[in-house]
């Protein structure tokens, strides 16, 4: 008898398990499927690079289509609007309906800069992130622009839009009550308000909104501004919580160490749409990629009717690095902070390996 497995977005997570199916097989028995919105990914680390013109635009793309070829698995490119676990069963936006055996949740999360900031022509959210990089490409040079979200995404488009590569933008970064990077080691906060400082980024510490058709800071008005830009992290999607799995407070899906729905064991997800409810952990795409082989080996266990039993543990800290736009790169991790070319480097070099590795395997047999 054939299960039909059911991968429900493509995200950074999605493209290991893939991976895993290409280098390994697919189970005996299986029948994959793959629900998308978008035949490719792109790696929304690259983005800042791209802006600045420090990359081509489609050099952070994941060919999603070739590596669903090459996995033996059938491209269903649409949205998930619903998934019913217990009669399992996936209805798309289109209103095709999927069944299932096993299914696997990596969609990521949805924008919410119309919900916290208010409804305004200007206003683009960075989610989803292809979407974001198809407007801003045609858009004109803007000469001012607000980014909404003090966050390390937030503060590294606003550094990418100071050194737009065709048109600079004078930018105003609003970091909100939350302040400049919350989270982060002082040592680093202070290097990103420096450098935001040196190439002359306003920073306002008040939260963001709408009024009366004006971008304002508090009390304090943004205008003029040709573009809002919203980096202010993941909402949950509503069919989340309207289906009866496990979800947390914020809708997001409930999931245990090993990437595990607990309502609903024959669910898995991972990325921004997952929350554990072992530890708090941040919707980071960091995490998304290393939760991945783990995702890929439980997968394997389910389909072969075996307990699950690999787990995701994180490291005691992530590395980030930080694109300034100018050259430089400012780098994280735990309390330590670095900055120079030498560490934009490094962030390329990085990001550049992992698309390569990916890039291999969509050509391979």
């Amino acid at each position: 008898m054939t299960a039909t497995i059911l991968l429900i977005g493509g995200g950074h997570a999605h493209v290991a398990v893939l991976a895993d199916w290409i280098t390994n097989g697919l189970p005996s028995g299986t029948r994959a499927v793959l629900l998308t919105p978008e035949p490719r990914l792109r790696y929304s680390g690259m983005v800042p690079g791209w802006i600045a013109g420090q990359h081509a635009r489609d050099d952070g793309v994941v060919d999603l289509a070739a590596l669903a070829q090459r996995a033996g698995t059938q491209l269903v490119l649409d949205k998930c609007a619903a998934i019913d676990p217990d009669t399992l069963v996936v209805t798309t936006a289109q209103g095709e309906r999927i069944a299932f055996d096993i299914a696997s949740i990596d969609t990521g999360g949805e924008g919410r800069g119309a919900a916290l900031l208010g409804d305004d022509p200007r206003l683009i959210d960075v989610r989803p992130i292809g979407a974001f990089v198809d407007r801003l490409a045609a858009l004109p040079a803007l000469a001012r622009v607000v980014v909404a979200g003090g966050g390390a995404g937030g503060v590294e488009l606003a550094f990418a839009l100071a050194n737009r590569a065709d048109a600079p933008s004078r930018v105003v970064l609003t970091a909100g009550e939350g302040g400049l990077l919350p989270g982060f080691a002082p040592a680093v906060q202070r290097r990103v308000a420096r450098a935001l400082a040196r190439q002359g980024i306003a920073v306002h510490h008040a939260d963001a909104q709408i009024a009366g058709g004006k971008i304002m800071a508090g009390e304090v008005s943004l205008e003029p501004a040709d573009a809002i830009i919203a980096a202010l992290g993941s909402a949950a999607p509503p069919w989340a919580r309207a289906s009866g799995l496990a979800v947390d407070a914020d809708g997001f899906i409930s999931v245990s160490a090993r990437q595990q729905s607990p309502s609903h064991p024959h669910i898995f997800a991972a990325g921004d749409v997952a929350a554990r409810i072992d530890r708090p952990l941040p919707h980071s795409g960091v995490h998304a990629v290393f939760a991945g082989p783990v995702l890929a080996a439980n997968l394997r266990s389910a389909l072969a009717g075996e307990r699950p039993r690999a787990a995701y543990q994180p490291r005691w800290n992530s590395l980030y690095l930080m694109n300034t736009g100018d050259g430089s790169a400012i780098a994280s991790y735990g309390p330590l902070a670095a900055e120079g070319a030498f560490v934009l480097r490094l962030k390329h070099w990085i990001d550049k390996r992992w698309i390569a590795k990916y890039a291999a395997l969509a050509k391979s047999a």
